[in-house]
């Protein structure tokens, strides 16, 4: 098991930086494309899909900065780490107000904290990262990222599954969903993520000891949001919080589930792996 120096780690929170983008129609459309959505040409003025924000404020590293898997060896705010595989964990996102197409953007994003734990598959490190997005009138959504760094895998073993729980069957919404190394690609080229899990077949399967391709957390986020604002025509997205579970892979569909909370306020999500247990949950408030 890797010894990690958490004080060292924890001396780079508080590290911030500063960006700006516009949000050009032209991504959000590919995207679309990419997911077969039924939307007509999105257009500038039109509000931008909760978890689309991903096409935007991409990564700027050169190909001297990025590791042997095609992650960033230094990625912004969070420092180098000493256990090589990254991979998402969840976000939570809180909407002041809908971001709009053609919009000005600013992002102020800081690294909030570092922890380590020690689990099934070997010591765990988590990074939260925080992110403030402006718009040309105020204060539009406010972002908590976690990111899971994780031990290598040596070659010829198979990648540890983590705990795997029974996804609810009780939903009230259901859809199939088929992810190839297309989708893949195109969401790899559109994020401008060169991580090598989700399009080089080899390294994922014989060098990191996946099954498959790996299907990218944000991209599960944003068919989970989708699906729940597809299941609620009408109402807004305030606000929603992801948990990623186990990866998801292009070697078979996969289901989201879905039912209104309790008290009608909001939803409940889960993207499903093939077996039936849960590899991503989503909470959302609806207004």
């Amino acid at each position: 098991m890797t010894t990690v120096n958490l004080d060292e780690l924890k001396s780079h929170i508080g590290r911030t930086q500063v960006a700006t983008d516009v949000l050009h129609a032209g991504p959000a459309n590919l995207l679309r494309l990419a997911l077969s959505r039924p939307e007509p040409e999105l257009k500038e003025g039109d509000p931008l899909p909760p978890a689309w924000l991903t096409l935007y404020f991409l990564p700027r590293f050169a190909p001297g900065e990025l590791r042997q898997d095609g992650a960033p060896g230094d990625s912004g705010v969070v420092p180098k780490m000493p256990l090589p595989r990254r991979m998402f964990a969840g976000e939570r996102q809180r909407f002041h107000r809908r971001l709009r197409l053609g919009e000005s953007v600013r992002r102020e994003t800081s690294l909030a904290d570092i922890s380590v734990k020690s689990g099934g598959t070997g010591t765990l490190v988590f990074a939260t990262v925080v992110s403030r997005v402006f718009g040309s009138e105020s204060l539009a959504l406010e972002e908590e990222r976690r990111t899971v760094f994780r031990e290598e895998v040596k070659a010829g073993d198979k990648n540890q599954a983590p705990r795997r729980d029974p996804a609810p069957a009780d939903v009230s919404w259901r859809r199939t969903v088929s992810t190839d190394p297309i989708l893949l690609f195109r969401y790899s080229a559109l994020t401008f993520n060169s991580h090598r899990i989700h399009y080089d077949r080899p390294w994922a399967m014989e060098v990191e000891g996946y099954p498959g391709l790996v299907v990218h957390g944000p991209l599960t986020t944003t068919l989970l949001i989708d699906f729940a604002r597809d299941s609620n025509p009408g109402r807004t997205i305030r606000g929603y919080t992801t948990q990623a579970r186990a990866p998801l892979f292009d070697t078979a569909p996969f289901e989201l589930r879905g039912r209104p909370t309790g008290d009608g306020k909001g939803a409940e999500l889960w993207a499903v792996t093939p077996e039936g247990t849960i590899a991503m949950s989503a909470e959302v408030e609806l207004g």
